[in-house]
């Protein structure tokens, strides 16, 4: 019986803890706002003069300049200028030994390997058009699988074609 009265005694105690502690927040949050009641009208513009409405704070933010594209004509051209020059930069080599060497150097999934006159006359006799198209969008033919781009969707036209020109110029 002793240790259902410890087991109550306990219940109660903590009862009156949890309770207590509610009081006293309940208590300290009408102290604060009582408190927050009693500030003078004088510090109240004070404040605001500090932190507030009138501060000017947005005077100071404020921007500086702007920017007029419109009459800038120089901003068109150097975009033109860098636009000329990534195409121009175009390595076919590069990404052909960056991606298309895993197939067409190994000669994987019927691939022709490039620098084998003999599998490439074929395609060479085509037309470079023919062969831009199948790089671009992929073909499946008796002898084996190109999927479009290599693979590779990130990959540019202008860059698969770079890179057919580099594998055609290679088994020429």
């Amino acid at each position: 019986m002793s240790s259902e009265m410890s087991d109550q005694a306990l219940i109660r105690t903590a009862s009156w803890g949890v309770i207590g502690g509610v009081v006293l927040t309940l208590f300290l949050i009408l102290l604060g706002d009582i408190n927050a009641g009693d500030v003078s009208e004088r510090q109240r513009a004070d404040r605001n003069t500090r932190y507030g409405a009138s501060s000017g704070t947005a005077e100071r933010v404020k921007t500086v300049g702007q920017i007029n594209l419109a009459s800038n004509t120089t901003v068109s051209s150097a975009t033109t200028q860098v636009t000329a020059t990534a195409t121009a930069v175009i390595d076919g080599k590069k990404i052909y030994n960056g991606m298309c060497v895993a197939c067409h150097g190994a000669g994987v999934a019927g691939a022709p390997r490039v620098g084998d006159k003999g599998a490439w006359a074929e395609l060479i006799d085509k037309g470079a058009s023919t062969l831009y198209a199948n790089a671009i969008n992929g073909v499946q033919g008796s002898s084996g699988v190109m999927p479009a781009k290599g693979g590779n969707p990130a990959l540019s036209d202008d860059e698969i074609k770079a890179v057919v020109d580099y594998m055609v110029a290679q088994s020429n």
